[in-house]
């Protein structure tokens, strides 16, 4: 009969060998961002330096939404793992993009909130952007069509009427943050979407949905029967 040693406990200062032997549900969001920042700086290890980022920035979310010049600024982490940061968000975002590219078709608003909600709701400024699909309603393209600023932005129905013929798109959906994080839509976005509505309809697209994307949450015209 032959014996051997259990093994050894795993410390919290082992991010990497914790996420690889126990799985990612048993790592924190400190240990996550240990394991992409690799080491740590002279006499901080990294699992330290991640706590620090997210305490400076109060939550994962505010320290991966910083810019890459601005996490290149942080004590401790310079273009190197400000690039693996930006990446690893990147990265995320476009997992969720081909989750939503597969799907057979969009059937209703939460189909599409997610995914506009993850590539809109970190910006300080206002975008308008679209999604554009076929006739059996899959997912064509994503492109994010105007910019503004903290309470507004232009938006053109030429330019969204010649994006939808670019793409051969059936039908749309249209989608625009709120920086302030609240999703109520605003007089104007109603505005904004008749005018849209009526401008694609002359070259046969469907407007199926415009959705105000909040923080961690939309508001969708198309159920408020807006459309």
């Amino acid at each position: 009969m032959t014996h051997s040693w259990p093994p050894a406990a795993l410390s919290q200062d082992q991010p990497r060998e914790r996420l690889l032997l126990q799985g990612v549900a048993h790592v924190s969001h400190a240990e996550l961002v240990a394991v992409l920042l690799g080491t740590g700086r002279r006499g901080v290890p990294a699992l330290e330096l991640a706590r620090e980022l997210l305490a400076r920035h109060g939550s994962l979310r505010g320290l991966l939404e910083r810019s890459p010049r601005q996490l290149c600024q942080e004590p401790g982490l310079g273009p190197a793992r400000a690039a693996r940061l930006t990446a690893a968000l990147e990265l995320g975002r476009r997992c969720l993009a081909e989750t939503l590219s597969r799907e057979a078709a969009l059937a209703r608003p939460a189909d599409a909130g997610q995914f506009l909600s993850a590539r809109l709701r970190h910006y300080r400024q206002e975008v308008f952007a679209c999604l554009f699909l076929d006739n059996r309603h899959r997912v064509v393209a994503f492109e994010e069509l105007f910019r503004g600023t903290i309470d507004g932005a232009a938006v053109y129905p030429r330019e969204v009427v010649r994006q939808c013929l670019e793409h051969n798109a059936a039908a749309v959906i249209l989608a625009h943050n709120h920086p302030s994080g609240v999703a109520e839509p605003s007089e104007a976005d109603r505005a904004i979407t008749r005018r849209l509505t009526e401008a694609l309809a002359l070259v046969d697209v469907r407007v199926l949905d415009h959705l105000v994307i909040g923080d961690g949450h939309w508001a969708s015209l198309a159920e408020r029967g807006w459309l």
